[in-house]
């Protein structure tokens, strides 16, 4: 009988150890304190290797990173683990959740995943009382979190959040299950963060203590560059648990580039809340760079490297770059990112990529890997502003290496992205394309800037230079006919302002019709036939010629002084012109018998 009880009593102890550590674990991860969870779990673990949920949160602790992709070495720990719980206890639900959240990890297929998840529902689904046909909402809540803790790119999340809401219409008072149906909805991207902030908020209205929610609301706004919104929220956090760190670290890293003084509040904050771990010296050293004391950062980083290593904190080789680049070590600095951007193990925040194009641009040669780390920073980041910046920054590098044609395309990127232009943009794009002489685009470009903004120059210069450089010896025709279109405009605008630019037009428009009159002369059938017949050669040479000399005229009337250079120019090219047209307008006279072989009024 005292057997008896002392087995009973264990059990009991067991089963009040996982009640306990279990909750406690899940709390530590919501909070971003993953050493801390996992020490819970595995104290579960401990106590009864074989029960379920304590494996699958054991995992989720080997698996927690800070909003980042887990490391290949995690993925595969709980991996192992999974399996290990699968071969020992078979295919229980919560294992196949868990497998099925490192198979996506993997790049596995989703419908294979989905198939496991479907069968862990399928075991859970009451066949009887009043929760008949319906599954656990605790496994329906794993497998929403099971994508929501995958990256934006994997898992599948619009199936995610259609579980989530299954499990909260069976369970409406767990708050956790709208945490996860917000971060799913933020996984899908576009304009889901409206859906994201409704499915927190009522997360508080079920939890009014929820500081995780709160601190993600925060976290979205401060995505929008919303201050008074975003600090609202994590202030709200930190009123409704001062213990809450997460809230704490965002506050700092807001405040480093804005007020060091303030940050080191935070950042005390964060250090006092978080797990104890080598990290938070990482941290200390970043304030001592941020606060402008590169000494003594260096100092705190060498300290840490010879204790910890950079292999163990890759953040280390970030505050090398950014201490050596401030202190002009531009080779250091650039080895110590390509070692940081080789294993970003901590989140990467839009100043550091600033920090590596920056470095980058300084050495010829290197644009393409800078935009490399831009372009991951594009397809990792949700916020539309900081994609912006980053097509920015690609669109700025290439252009300092006079790359004029990737310069255009990142313009263009990024514009599509706004979904609008601005003057600023109308005039880098088609400044863009004549830099990289795609002439016909800068042409294109050049009347759509014009349309818009018809009262600022730029596209009238952009024009011009861009139709002569389509045209370069005017064979073409390109360059005259968007001159004429050009100062059509300008006449329609306000001839008397524009006068000198329309003449400016013309005299380009006369040399180059000269250019081809110069051309045709060549032609050996350029001759009027003895019946006084004009084959099309001549035709087209009397054309141009009586072009010429209206837009002679026309110049005349502008500048009617006879004393002026436009009008002489002017005076010079009729002249030229009257001779050519009475060439070519008359018959050649017969040649008289022993006069010679001349023709009469020879010499064009």
């Amino acid at each position: 009988m005292k057997k008896i009880f002392i087995l009973m009593f264990t059990a009991m102890l067991v089963g009040l150890c996982l009640k306990a550590q279990v909750p406690e674990g899940i709390k530590y991860l919501n909070y971003g304190k993953s050493k801390s969870a996992k020490d819970a779990f595995q104290k579960a673990y401990d106590a009864n290797p074989k029960d379920p949920q304590a494996i699958y949160w054991l995992g989720q602790s080997l698996l927690a990173t800070d909003g980042d992709t887990p490391a290949k070495e995690q993925i595969q720990a709980a991996k192992t683990l999974y399996q290990k719980g699968l071969q020992e206890i078979g295919s229980d639900p919560w294992l196949l959740v868990g497998m099925g959240q490192v198979e996506i990890l993997e790049g596995g297929d989703i419908n294979s995943v989905k198939q496991k998840f479907e069968q862990a529902i399928t075991a859970t689904t009451e066949t009887k009382g009043k929760n008949k046909g319906k599954p656990s909402p605790a496994i329906l809540n794993a497998i929403g979190r099971a994508n929501a803790e995958v990256p934006s790119n994997l898992g599948d999340h619009v199936y995610a959040i259609d579980k989530l809401k299954q499990a909260a219409a069976i369970d409406p008072t767990n708050a956790d299950i709208y945490i996860n149906i917000g971060i799913n909805h933020l996984k899908l991207g576009g304009e889901n963060g409206g859906e994201a902030v409704k499915a927190y908020q009522q997360a508080i209205s079920i939890d009014a203590k929820n500081a995780l929610a709160m601190y993600r609301i925060g976290k979205i706004y401060q995505s929008q560059n919303n201050k008074e919104l975003f600090e609202q929220y994590f202030n709200n956090a930190i009123a409704a648990d001062p213990a809450f760190p997460q809230v704490y670290s965002a506050m700092y890293d807001y405040y480093a580039l804005r007020d060091v003084n303030v940050a080191k509040e935070y950042l005390d904050k964060y250090i006092a809340t978080a797990d104890k771990n080598p990290e938070n010296d990482v941290f200390v050293a970043e304030y001592l760079f941020r606060a402008g004391r590169n000494a003594e950062s260096l100092a705190k980083l060498k300290e840490l490297d010879g204790a910890v290593g950079t292999a163990n904190l890759p953040a280390l080789n970030l505050l090398y770059a950014y201490n050596y680049d401030r202190t002009g070590d531009s080779v250091l600095a650039k080895t110590n990112l390509e070692k940081y951007f080789a294993n970003p193990v901590s989140k990467i925040r839009p100043d550091d990529y600033e920090l590596a194009v920056k470095v980058f641009s300084k050495f010829p040669g290197s644009e393409a890997t800078a935009v490399g780390y831009l372009e991951k920073a594009i397809q990792n980041d949700t916020s539309k502003v900081n994609k912006l910046n980053y097509m920015g920054q690609a669109a700025d590098l290439y252009a300092k290496a006079k790359n004029f044609p990737e310069q255009f395309k990142w313009l263009q990127k990024r514009i599509e992205l706004k979904g609008f232009m601005s003057e600023a943009d109308h005039y880098a794009l088609t400044s863009a394309a004549l830099n990289a002489k795609d002439f016909t685009q800068a042409i294109t470009l050049s009347k759509k800037y014009m349309t818009v903004y018809p009262d600022k120059p730029q596209p009238y210069t952009f024009l011009r230079r861009a139709a002569l450089g389509a045209d370069p010896d005017t064979s073409s025709g390109l360059a005259v006919a968007n001159l004429m279109y050009l100062d059509s405009v300008y006449t329609s605008l306000d001839k008397e302002k524009y006068k000198a630019d329309i003449f400016r037009n013309q005299y380009a428009i006369i040399l180059a019709s000269l250019n081809k009159l110069n051309n045709l002369k060549k032609d050996p059938n350029l001759k009027v036939r003895p019946d006084g017949t004009k084959p099309e050669s001549v035709q087209q040479f009397l054309a141009i010629c009586q072009n010429v000399l209206e837009l002679a005229d026309t110049v005349m009337v502008e500048y009617p002084d006879p004393a002026d250079q436009n009008n002489k120019f002017a005076q010079d090219v009729k002249a030229g012109m009257l001779k050519y047209i009475d060439y070519f307008s008359r018959a050649p006279q017969p040649v008289k018998k022993g006069s010679g072989s001349g023709a009469s009024g020879k010499g064009k």
